[in-house]
């Protein structure tokens, strides 16, 4: 459930995504906040500024909770964001240990404003394959 204090914070997301147009960059913005609502951290998108297809700011935001951030203090933040994370983007989240999302824009909301937002090609994945020996720098680094 979405609160008013949550609606402010998402504002506040939606904010920098504008601010990161007036920069030329692309209109993506995030903010990661505390359980009393302290922002802890805010980016936007630095795709083309940074020549790196990574540089979304769910990501930065995730790396940044992951490295600063206790495991227990990770677990009680939300991420408010201008649009859904993207795949790459809800991995990372999930890894860093973030306790919420709250996002804008739905993907397919995205997807209707901009289609080429969704003009992404699939990748054939072959597998799997080779486990003896894929396994043995598994067991040397977990069963030791």
């Amino acid at each position: 459930m979405i609160t008013s204090a949550d609606e402010a914070l998402l504002r506040r997301a939606i904010a920098v995504a504008a601010h990161a147009v007036t920069l030329g960059d692309a209109p993506y913005g995030s903010l990661l906040a505390a359980p009393d609502g302290t922002v802890l951290i805010e980016a936007h998108n630095t795709v083309r500024r940074d020549d790196d297809i990574t540089a979304h700011p769910e990501l930065k935001l995730a790396r940044w909770a992951a490295r600063e951030l206790t495991p227990d203090a990770a677990s009680r933040t939300t991420l408010y964001t201008s649009c859904q994370p993207c795949g790459m983007c809800a991995g990372a989240l999930v890894r860093s240990g973030l306790g919420r999302v709250v996002f804008a824009i739905s993907t397919e909301q995205l997807v209707e404003l901009n289609p080429q937002s969704g003009a992404w090609p699939t990748i054939p994945h072959d597998g799997p394959a080779l486990l003896p020996e894929a396994r043995a720098p598994l067991d040397a680094y977990y069963l030791s």
